[in-house]
Protein backbone atom coordinates (compact mmCIF):
# COMPACT_ATOMS: atom_id res chain seq x y z
CA UNK A 1 0.00 0.00 0.00
CA UNK A 2 1.45 3.39 -0.74
CA UNK A 3 0.62 6.71 1.30
CA UNK A 4 1.71 9.97 0.33
CA UNK A 5 2.88 12.98 2.29
CA UNK A 6 3.89 16.02 1.43
CA UNK A 7 6.87 17.08 -0.07
CA UNK A 8 8.09 13.73 0.09
CA UNK A 9 8.41 10.53 -2.68
CA UNK A 10 5.62 7.84 -2.16
CA UNK A 11 5.73 4.96 0.79
CA UNK A 12 5.85 1.53 -0.74
CA UNK A 13 4.84 -1.57 1.40
CA UNK A 14 6.71 -4.58 1.27
CA UNK A 15 4.69 -6.39 -0.57
CA UNK A 16 3.77 -3.80 -3.46
CA UNK A 17 7.72 -3.51 -3.58
CA UNK A 18 8.11 -6.47 -4.24
CA UNK A 19 5.48 -6.85 -6.79
CA UNK A 20 6.49 -3.98 -8.98
CA UNK A 21 10.19 -5.87 -8.25
CA UNK A 22 8.89 -9.24 -9.54
CA UNK A 23 6.97 -7.02 -12.48
CA UNK A 24 10.55 -5.58 -13.93
CA UNK A 25 11.91 -8.89 -13.81
CA UNK A 26 9.52 -10.40 -15.88
CA UNK A 27 9.04 -7.59 -18.30
CA UNK A 28 12.73 -7.69 -18.44
CA UNK A 29 13.91 -11.22 -19.36
CA UNK A 30 12.83 -13.54 -21.99
CA UNK A 31 12.36 -17.27 -21.35
CA UNK A 32 16.67 -18.08 -21.67
CA UNK A 33 19.26 -20.69 -21.26
CA UNK A 34 21.47 -20.78 -18.38
CA UNK A 35 24.43 -23.12 -17.51
CA UNK A 36 25.83 -24.09 -14.49
CA UNK A 37 26.29 -26.94 -11.58
CA UNK A 38 23.39 -28.13 -9.13
CA UNK A 39 24.11 -27.67 -5.79
CA UNK A 40 21.07 -28.25 -2.68
CA UNK A 41 19.09 -29.95 -4.61
CA UNK A 42 15.80 -31.01 -2.83
CA UNK A 43 12.89 -33.10 -4.28
CA UNK A 44 10.21 -31.86 -2.28
CA UNK A 45 6.57 -34.55 -1.00
CA UNK A 46 4.81 -32.44 -3.87
CA UNK A 47 7.36 -33.59 -6.63
CA UNK A 48 8.50 -30.05 -7.39
CA UNK A 49 12.24 -30.07 -7.97
CA UNK A 50 14.69 -26.89 -5.93
CA UNK A 51 18.00 -26.63 -6.26
CA UNK A 52 20.95 -23.60 -6.83
CA UNK A 53 22.29 -22.99 -9.92
CA UNK A 54 25.93 -21.99 -9.66
CA UNK A 55 29.08 -21.17 -11.53
CA UNK A 56 32.85 -20.05 -10.03
CA UNK A 57 31.44 -16.22 -8.87
CA UNK A 58 27.98 -16.67 -8.43
CA UNK A 59 24.51 -18.78 -7.55
CA UNK A 60 20.88 -18.01 -8.01
CA UNK A 61 18.10 -20.40 -6.95
CA UNK A 62 15.75 -21.85 -8.75
CA UNK A 63 12.75 -24.32 -8.91
CA UNK A 64 11.56 -26.85 -11.36
CA UNK A 65 7.71 -27.71 -10.74
CA UNK A 66 6.26 -31.33 -11.20
CA UNK A 67 3.96 -30.05 -14.50
CA UNK A 68 7.94 -29.84 -16.24
CA UNK A 69 10.26 -32.18 -13.81
CA UNK A 70 7.99 -35.20 -15.02
CA UNK A 71 9.54 -35.20 -18.14
CA UNK A 72 13.21 -35.00 -16.90
CA UNK A 73 15.48 -38.34 -18.44
CA UNK A 74 17.91 -38.03 -15.47
CA UNK A 75 17.78 -37.61 -11.69
CA UNK A 76 19.15 -34.19 -10.63
CA UNK A 77 22.14 -34.97 -7.78
CA UNK A 78 24.41 -32.28 -6.53
CA UNK A 79 27.26 -31.22 -8.93
CA UNK A 80 25.77 -31.93 -12.23
CA UNK A 81 26.71 -29.61 -14.78
CA UNK A 82 23.55 -28.70 -16.66
CA UNK A 83 21.68 -26.06 -18.59
CA UNK A 84 18.50 -24.84 -17.33
CA UNK A 85 15.50 -23.37 -20.23
CA UNK A 86 14.09 -21.13 -17.23
CA UNK A 87 12.54 -17.91 -16.47
CA UNK A 88 13.98 -15.00 -14.50
CA UNK A 89 11.09 -14.22 -11.45
CA UNK A 90 10.95 -13.08 -7.57
CA UNK A 91 9.48 -15.59 -5.11
CA UNK A 92 7.27 -12.60 -3.30
CA UNK A 93 6.20 -14.02 -0.20
CA UNK A 94 10.43 -13.52 0.79
CA UNK A 95 11.38 -10.87 -1.74
CA UNK A 96 13.63 -13.62 -3.56
CA UNK A 97 14.86 -13.55 -7.27
CA UNK A 98 14.94 -17.11 -8.63
CA UNK A 99 14.74 -19.34 -11.94
CA UNK A 100 11.72 -20.91 -12.75
CA UNK A 101 13.23 -24.24 -14.84
CA UNK A 102 11.17 -24.99 -17.62
CA UNK A 103 13.90 -27.39 -19.11
CA UNK A 104 16.85 -29.33 -18.25
CA UNK A 105 19.86 -31.13 -19.54
CA UNK A 106 22.79 -31.98 -18.78
CA UNK A 107 25.41 -29.32 -20.04
CA UNK A 108 27.19 -30.60 -23.36
CA UNK A 109 23.95 -32.01 -25.02
CA UNK A 110 22.70 -28.40 -26.48
CA UNK A 111 25.33 -29.49 -29.18
CA UNK A 112 22.98 -32.94 -29.86
CA UNK A 113 19.48 -30.90 -29.72
CA UNK A 114 20.89 -28.55 -32.51
CA UNK A 115 22.12 -31.61 -34.24
CA UNK A 116 18.65 -32.97 -33.74
CA UNK A 117 16.93 -30.31 -35.15
CA UNK A 118 18.84 -29.31 -38.16
CA UNK A 119 18.53 -32.73 -39.51
CA UNK A 120 14.85 -33.14 -39.09
CA UNK A 121 14.09 -29.78 -40.72
CA UNK A 122 16.42 -30.90 -43.58
CA UNK A 123 14.65 -34.77 -43.94
CA UNK A 124 11.15 -32.82 -43.12
CA UNK A 125 12.03 -30.34 -46.39
CA UNK A 126 12.52 -33.04 -48.13
CA UNK A 127 9.10 -35.11 -47.31
CA UNK A 128 10.46 -37.76 -45.61
CA UNK A 129 7.98 -37.11 -42.81
CA UNK A 130 5.45 -36.44 -45.19
CA UNK A 131 2.06 -38.49 -43.98
CA UNK A 132 0.77 -39.50 -47.42
CA UNK A 133 4.12 -41.60 -48.29
CA UNK A 134 3.29 -43.39 -44.91
CA UNK A 135 2.20 -47.04 -45.58
CA UNK A 136 -0.55 -48.77 -43.60
CA UNK A 137 0.03 -51.68 -41.58
CA UNK A 138 -0.45 -55.00 -42.90
CA UNK A 139 -3.44 -56.50 -40.86
CA UNK A 140 -2.41 -60.27 -41.10
CA UNK A 141 1.57 -60.49 -41.11
CA UNK A 142 3.27 -64.07 -42.41
CA UNK A 143 5.87 -62.82 -40.00
CA UNK A 144 6.77 -60.01 -37.75
CA UNK A 145 10.59 -58.58 -37.67
CA UNK A 146 12.03 -57.03 -34.75
CA UNK A 147 15.32 -54.98 -34.72
CA UNK A 148 16.52 -54.44 -31.60
CA UNK A 149 19.67 -55.99 -29.26
CA UNK A 150 19.22 -59.12 -28.15
CA UNK A 151 20.21 -58.10 -24.49
CA UNK A 152 17.72 -55.36 -24.48
CA UNK A 153 15.11 -55.82 -21.96
CA UNK A 154 12.79 -54.24 -24.83
CA UNK A 155 12.84 -57.73 -26.48
CA UNK A 156 11.61 -59.42 -23.95
CA UNK A 157 8.25 -57.19 -23.59
CA UNK A 158 8.03 -57.22 -26.99
CA UNK A 159 8.32 -61.68 -27.32
CA UNK A 160 5.96 -61.35 -24.26
CA UNK A 161 3.17 -59.11 -26.07
CA UNK A 162 3.48 -61.24 -29.64
CA UNK A 163 2.82 -64.41 -27.85
CA UNK A 164 -0.10 -63.28 -25.98
CA UNK A 165 -2.06 -61.32 -28.77
CA UNK A 166 -0.57 -63.75 -32.41
CA UNK A 167 1.19 -67.07 -30.91
CA UNK A 168 0.43 -68.12 -34.68
CA UNK A 169 2.74 -65.60 -36.29
CA UNK A 170 6.46 -65.98 -36.74
CA UNK A 171 8.73 -63.51 -35.21
CA UNK A 172 12.29 -62.89 -37.02
CA UNK A 173 14.69 -61.04 -35.08
CA UNK A 174 17.54 -58.90 -36.86
CA UNK A 175 19.47 -58.05 -34.13
CA UNK A 176 21.74 -55.01 -34.11
CA UNK A 177 23.16 -53.12 -31.40
CA UNK A 178 20.78 -50.16 -30.02
CA UNK A 179 23.15 -47.56 -28.58
CA UNK A 180 27.22 -47.09 -29.02
CA UNK A 181 29.76 -46.58 -31.93
CA UNK A 182 28.98 -47.64 -35.06
CA UNK A 183 25.29 -48.76 -34.09
CA UNK A 184 23.34 -46.58 -36.57
CA UNK A 185 25.42 -48.33 -39.50
CA UNK A 186 24.17 -51.69 -37.69
CA UNK A 187 20.81 -50.84 -37.54
CA UNK A 188 20.19 -49.74 -41.05
CA UNK A 189 22.28 -53.04 -42.35
CA UNK A 190 19.78 -55.05 -40.35
CA UNK A 191 16.82 -53.18 -41.78
CA UNK A 192 18.20 -53.80 -45.44
CA UNK A 193 19.01 -57.08 -44.60
CA UNK A 194 15.01 -57.46 -44.08
CA UNK A 195 14.24 -55.92 -46.89
CA UNK A 196 16.58 -58.13 -48.90
CA UNK A 197 15.77 -61.40 -47.26
CA UNK A 198 12.00 -60.59 -47.96
CA UNK A 199 11.00 -63.05 -45.04
CA UNK A 200 8.61 -60.70 -42.77
CA UNK A 201 5.98 -58.09 -43.61
CA UNK A 202 6.17 -55.56 -41.19
CA UNK A 203 9.37 -54.75 -39.20
CA UNK A 204 9.75 -53.06 -35.66
CA UNK A 205 12.51 -51.26 -34.71
CA UNK A 206 12.68 -50.74 -30.85
CA UNK A 207 14.97 -50.08 -27.87
CA UNK A 208 13.54 -49.30 -24.28
CA UNK A 209 14.24 -45.48 -22.77
CA UNK A 210 17.00 -43.73 -22.04
CA UNK A 211 18.84 -40.46 -21.99
CA UNK A 212 19.63 -38.37 -25.04
CA UNK A 213 22.71 -39.69 -26.15
CA UNK A 214 21.73 -43.00 -25.50
CA UNK A 215 18.73 -42.88 -27.68
CA UNK A 216 20.96 -41.15 -30.54
CA UNK A 217 21.62 -44.23 -32.85
CA UNK A 218 18.06 -43.35 -33.86
CA UNK A 219 18.78 -39.76 -34.55
CA UNK A 220 20.92 -40.42 -37.42
CA UNK A 221 20.48 -39.66 -40.77
CA UNK A 222 21.90 -43.39 -41.79
CA UNK A 223 19.23 -44.69 -39.98
CA UNK A 224 16.74 -42.55 -41.05
CA UNK A 225 17.37 -43.14 -44.83
CA UNK A 226 17.12 -46.39 -44.61
CA UNK A 227 13.76 -46.75 -42.76
CA UNK A 228 12.85 -44.29 -46.14
CA UNK A 229 13.89 -46.68 -48.30
CA UNK A 230 12.12 -49.83 -46.65
CA UNK A 231 9.81 -51.44 -48.80
CA UNK A 232 8.52 -53.00 -45.70
CA UNK A 233 6.38 -50.98 -43.44
CA UNK A 234 8.46 -49.91 -40.30
CA UNK A 235 7.25 -49.43 -36.57
CA UNK A 236 9.07 -47.28 -34.78
CA UNK A 237 9.04 -48.38 -31.07
CA UNK A 238 11.69 -45.91 -29.28
CA UNK A 239 12.53 -45.47 -25.89
CA UNK A 240 9.43 -43.83 -23.56
CA UNK A 241 6.17 -42.02 -24.32
CA UNK A 242 7.80 -38.61 -23.99
CA UNK A 243 10.62 -39.48 -25.84
CA UNK A 244 10.96 -38.48 -30.18
CA UNK A 245 13.58 -39.39 -32.33
CA UNK A 246 13.92 -39.24 -35.99
CA UNK A 247 13.89 -42.64 -36.44
CA UNK A 248 10.06 -42.40 -35.17
CA UNK A 249 8.92 -39.16 -37.71
CA UNK A 250 9.95 -41.41 -41.03
CA UNK A 251 8.96 -44.29 -40.06
CA UNK A 252 5.38 -45.44 -41.14
CA UNK A 253 3.79 -45.56 -37.58
CA UNK A 254 5.44 -43.96 -33.95
CA UNK A 255 4.74 -46.22 -30.98
CA UNK A 256 5.44 -44.76 -27.75
CA UNK A 257 7.07 -47.61 -25.93
CA UNK A 258 8.35 -51.11 -27.96
CA UNK A 259 5.17 -52.93 -26.44
CA UNK A 260 3.07 -51.09 -27.51
CA UNK A 261 4.98 -51.42 -30.92
CA UNK A 262 4.58 -54.95 -30.69
CA UNK A 263 0.80 -54.78 -29.97
CA UNK A 264 0.32 -52.00 -33.56
CA UNK A 265 2.24 -54.37 -35.64
CA UNK A 266 0.47 -57.79 -34.86
CA UNK A 267 -3.18 -58.80 -34.81
CA UNK A 268 -4.84 -60.06 -31.65
CA UNK A 269 -5.83 -63.89 -31.63
CA UNK A 270 -8.34 -63.02 -28.91
CA UNK A 271 -10.32 -60.09 -30.30
CA UNK A 272 -10.14 -61.80 -33.34
CA UNK A 273 -11.80 -64.85 -32.14
CA UNK A 274 -14.03 -62.77 -30.91
CA UNK A 275 -15.29 -61.23 -33.77
CA UNK A 276 -15.29 -64.90 -35.84
CA UNK A 277 -17.41 -65.88 -32.78
CA UNK A 278 -19.80 -62.58 -32.94
CA UNK A 279 -19.97 -63.44 -37.00
CA UNK A 280 -20.83 -67.41 -36.28
CA UNK A 281 -23.87 -65.72 -33.99
CA UNK A 282 -25.01 -63.30 -36.77
CA UNK A 283 -24.81 -66.10 -39.41
CA UNK A 284 -26.74 -67.94 -37.12
CA UNK A 285 -29.10 -65.40 -36.58
CA UNK A 286 -29.58 -64.38 -40.03
CA UNK A 287 -29.75 -68.11 -41.14
CA UNK A 288 -32.69 -68.95 -38.99
CA UNK A 289 -34.31 -65.85 -40.19
CA UNK A 290 -34.39 -66.80 -43.62
CA UNK A 291 -35.77 -70.19 -43.09
CA UNK A 292 -38.55 -68.61 -40.49
CA UNK A 293 -39.81 -66.60 -43.31
CA UNK A 294 -39.29 -68.93 -46.11
CA UNK A 295 -41.56 -71.56 -43.95
CA UNK A 296 -44.36 -68.39 -43.37
CA UNK A 297 -44.26 -68.32 -47.07
CA UNK A 298 -45.17 -71.79 -47.66
CA UNK A 299 -47.62 -71.88 -44.99
CA UNK A 300 -49.09 -68.73 -46.98
CA UNK A 301 -48.97 -70.89 -50.45
CA UNK A 302 -50.43 -73.78 -48.74
CA UNK A 303 -52.99 -72.08 -47.43
CA UNK A 304 -54.12 -70.80 -50.49
CA UNK A 305 -54.09 -74.46 -52.26
CA UNK A 306 -57.73 -75.50 -52.45
CA UNK A 307 -60.03 -79.20 -53.06
CA UNK A 308 -61.82 -79.82 -56.27
CA UNK A 309 -65.03 -79.65 -54.13
CA UNK A 310 -63.61 -76.19 -52.52
CA UNK A 311 -63.15 -74.82 -55.27
CA UNK A 312 -66.52 -75.63 -56.80
CA UNK A 313 -67.63 -74.14 -53.26
CA UNK A 314 -66.22 -70.90 -53.54
CA UNK A 315 -67.45 -70.44 -57.15
CA UNK A 316 -71.10 -71.49 -56.32
CA UNK A 317 -70.94 -68.92 -53.04
CA UNK A 318 -69.28 -66.24 -55.51
CA UNK A 319 -72.35 -66.58 -58.26
CA UNK A 320 -74.72 -66.85 -55.43
CA UNK A 321 -73.02 -63.24 -54.41
CA UNK A 322 -73.14 -62.39 -57.71
CA UNK A 323 -77.06 -63.10 -58.20
CA UNK A 324 -77.67 -61.47 -55.11
CA UNK A 325 -76.09 -58.93 -56.43
CA UNK A 326 -78.15 -58.42 -59.46
CA UNK A 327 -81.21 -58.96 -58.19
CA UNK A 328 -80.39 -56.02 -55.76
CA UNK A 329 -79.25 -53.60 -58.17
CA UNK A 330 -82.68 -54.51 -60.53
CA UNK A 331 -85.04 -54.19 -57.83
CA UNK A 332 -83.21 -51.02 -57.14
CA UNK A 333 -83.52 -49.87 -61.09
CA UNK A 334 -87.38 -51.08 -60.82
CA UNK A 335 -87.84 -48.57 -57.76
CA UNK A 336 -86.52 -45.96 -59.61
CA UNK A 337 -88.28 -46.18 -62.79
CA UNK A 338 -91.52 -46.22 -60.95
CA UNK A 339 -90.71 -43.06 -58.80
CA UNK A 340 -90.05 -41.51 -62.21
CA UNK A 341 -93.63 -42.63 -63.66
CA UNK A 342 -95.53 -41.85 -60.93
CA UNK A 343 -94.09 -38.74 -60.53
CA UNK A 344 -94.76 -38.37 -64.74
CA UNK A 345 -98.53 -39.43 -64.10
CA UNK A 346 -98.26 -36.73 -61.15
CA UNK A 347 -97.09 -33.61 -63.80
CA UNK A 348 -99.74 -35.39 -66.39
CA UNK A 349 -102.76 -35.24 -64.15
CA UNK A 350 -101.99 -31.16 -63.09
CA UNK A 351 -102.47 -30.90 -66.81
CA UNK A 352 -105.88 -32.94 -66.98
CA UNK A 353 -108.47 -30.45 -67.97
CA UNK A 354 -111.07 -32.60 -66.50
CA UNK A 355 -109.10 -32.24 -63.21
CA UNK A 356 -110.03 -28.36 -63.63
CA UNK A 357 -113.30 -28.42 -64.32
CA UNK A 358 -114.08 -30.63 -60.85
CA UNK A 359 -112.86 -28.11 -59.23
CA UNK A 360 -115.94 -25.93 -60.40
CA UNK A 361 -114.39 -24.53 -63.44
CA UNK A 362 -116.39 -24.61 -67.52
CA UNK A 363 -115.44 -24.59 -71.09
CA UNK A 364 -117.60 -22.25 -72.44
CA UNK A 365 -117.86 -22.51 -76.57
CA UNK A 366 -119.66 -20.75 -78.89
CA UNK A 367 -121.77 -21.47 -82.19
CA UNK A 368 -118.82 -21.68 -83.78
CA UNK A 369 -117.21 -24.53 -81.59
CA UNK A 370 -114.71 -21.26 -80.39
CA UNK A 371 -113.66 -21.48 -76.58
CA UNK A 372 -114.27 -18.42 -75.09
CA UNK A 373 -112.29 -17.07 -73.05
CA UNK A 374 -114.17 -13.75 -72.44
CA UNK A 375 -117.66 -11.77 -72.58
CA UNK A 376 -116.07 -9.25 -75.69
CA UNK A 377 -118.43 -10.07 -78.70
CA UNK A 378 -120.94 -11.90 -77.23
CA UNK A 379 -124.34 -10.77 -78.14
CA UNK A 380 -127.54 -11.17 -76.29
CA UNK A 381 -129.43 -14.32 -77.19
CA UNK A 382 -126.30 -15.77 -78.68
CA UNK A 383 -126.24 -19.74 -78.14
CA UNK A 384 -123.41 -21.18 -75.89
CA UNK A 385 -122.12 -24.71 -75.20
CA UNK A 386 -121.10 -25.27 -71.87
CA UNK A 387 -118.90 -28.66 -70.72
CA UNK A 388 -118.84 -29.43 -67.13
CA UNK A 389 -116.74 -32.28 -65.26
CA UNK A 390 -119.56 -34.64 -65.73
CA UNK A 391 -121.81 -33.49 -68.82
CA UNK A 392 -122.43 -30.15 -70.78
CA UNK A 393 -125.86 -27.83 -71.70
CA UNK A 394 -126.42 -25.19 -74.49
CA UNK A 395 -127.51 -21.63 -73.11
CA UNK A 396 -128.73 -18.92 -74.47
CA UNK A 397 -126.66 -15.29 -73.63
CA UNK A 398 -129.12 -13.20 -71.34
CA UNK A 399 -126.99 -10.19 -70.99
CA UNK A 400 -123.45 -8.87 -72.16
CA UNK A 401 -120.69 -7.14 -69.16
CA UNK A 402 -117.81 -6.19 -70.21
Amino acid sequence: MSEFLPGLAPILGVSELNRRVRELLEGEFDTLWVAGELSNVKLATSGHWYFCLKDSEAAVDAAMFKGRAQFLDFRPVDGLKVEARARVTLYEPRGKYQLVVEELRKSGLGSLHEAFEKLKARLGAEGLFDPARKRPLPAFPRAIGLITSPAAAALRDMLTTLQRRAPMVPVVLYPAPVQGEGSAERIAAAIETANRRGEVDVLILARGGGSLEDLWSFNEERVARAIAASALPIVSGVGHETDFTIADFVADLRAPTPTAAAAAASPDREALLEEVAQIRRRLARDLRRIVETRAQRLDALARRLLTPAERIARQREALGLQARRMRTAMAARLSTHAAKVKAQRTALSHLDPTQVLARGYAIVRDADGHIRRTSEGLVVDAALDVTFSKGRAGVRVMKVEK
